[in-house]
């Protein structure tokens, strides 16, 4: 359950950042609502998700697959450059994820 409760907090993160993209520094009413909302339902998930597993698992993971997922989402949809930098460092992101969960973090 608490990993149904996490992949429900990262969804919303994901929903906050890319609605925040679109806010134009909170210039516009609409999305500048939707990012407050689906930050804020997004840490009641998360500390639903906290319940049930270490705080730097899930941590860990919400951070790492919402940067993953939002840097694929801005190459893929916002025209944002891709490099092989970039994908080096989501690489790093992705393994550290890893590590921490093969560390005995759940």
């Amino acid at each position: 359950m608490a990993y149904i409760m996490l992949a429900l907090a990262i969804s919303c993160e994901i929903g906050a950042t890319t609605a925040l993209k679109y806010s134009e520094g909170f210039s516009r009413l609409l999305p500048t609502g939707l990012s407050m909302a689906l930050y804020l339902v997004s840490f009641f998930f998360l500390s639903m998700a906290l319940k049930g597993m270490p705080v730097s698992t899930a941590y860990a993971i919400w951070s790492g697959v919402g940067t993953a997922v939002i840097a694929a989402i801005g190459f893929t949809f916002l025209g944002e450059e891709l490099s092989a930098v970039k994908i080096g460092g989501i690489a790093l992101v992705i393994g550290g994820v890893v590590l921490l969960n093969l560390g005995g973090g759940h």
